[in-house]
């Protein structure tokens, strides 16, 4: 056991479309899909103690992922974690605390577990929370991951776009992942397999972002500013689409400012989470 506990930086997470696949084992549930990880994250420390609380940003809060977590690995602690990224916003947050969770908790309390099970346990952790469907092994990868199969690292299946870049984001507000993939989500699975087969056909930056942007249409996610900022990005001959799921607009390069929102940029992280000390 690491007496100075230990800490974990993981990638935002932004999911240009999906489809949902649920099964009674948490490991294999998950989805398929594609998206964008990020170089803005979440620094998750972790310190053993004697009962488990959780913060964000200094203000303490319930998080299940989190708990979830640490009971798997028989640990308390106290978890605290940064990020200057919005939150509820479709960033992948809930996924990122998880997963750095996991991977201190790890190291702090000297449980000897691999980097796959341990990605395991944090996806089992969010999909059981109901916080989250493939953020977390999208988050491991790093880059621009497509989820070919769904679930941990053991059922699942990564490939990606290889590629790299700036990238901007605004957020107009949170979106309720629990409300979207509720009970039915025929609409939405079946444009998400859509957008896969076309991403699959063309692995490109540019098909991804136009096979996002049919998606969020499709499954009928695009709101009055979200819709119009994607609209001023792709008009002016540049690319954007919505994050999933959050009221979120993410574009390459310097899209979302040549089209005249005060976005915050970052790039696209060339490689998944890791542990700090």
């Amino acid at each position: 056991m690491s007496d100075d506990g230990a800490a974990a930086f993981v990638p935002g997470h932004v999911t240009g479309f999906f489809s949902v696949h649920r099964a009674a084992d948490p490991r294999r549930a998950g989805s398929r899909g594609a998206g964008v990880t990020l170089s803005d994250g979440v620094t998750t420390r972790v310190e053993p103690a004697d009962e488990t609380t959780v913060r964000l940003n200094g203000r303490a809060l319930e998080m299940e992922s989190v708990t979830r977590v640490l009971d798997a690995l028989d640990a308390s602690a106290t978890v605290a974690a940064e990020t200057d990224l919005p939150l509820g916003a479709g960033f992948g947050v809930s996924g990122a605390m998880a997963l750095g969770t996991a991977l201190a908790a790890n190291h702090a309390f000297g449980r000897g577990r691999s980097e796959n099970d341990l990605v395991g346990v944090a996806h089992a952790a969010e999909v059981a929370a109901g916080t989250g469907l493939g953020d977390v092994v999208a988050q491991a990868r790093g880059g621009i991951p497509i989820r070919v199969e769904p679930g941990a690292p053991e059922f699942g299946a990564l490939d990606g776009v290889p590629t790299t870049g700036r990238v901007e984001y605004v957020s107009f507000g949170e979106l309720s992942t629990s409300d979207v993939i509720g009970d039915e989500t025929d609409v939405l699975d079946e444009a998400g397999e859509r957008a896969l087969v076309a991403l699959h056909e063309r692995p490109t930056i540019p098909e991804f972002f136009a096979a996002s942007r049919r998606f969020a249409r499709e499954a009928d996610l695009l709101d009055g500013e979200v819709a119009a900022a994607v609209d001023a990005v792709t008009d002016a001959g540049a690319e954007a689409t919505m994050a999933m799921l959050g009221r979120t607009v993410f574009a390459l390069d310097t899209g979302l400012t040549d089209a005249g929102y005060d976005a915050e940029s970052c790039r696209i992280h060339p490689a998944g989470a890791r542990l700090e000390r």
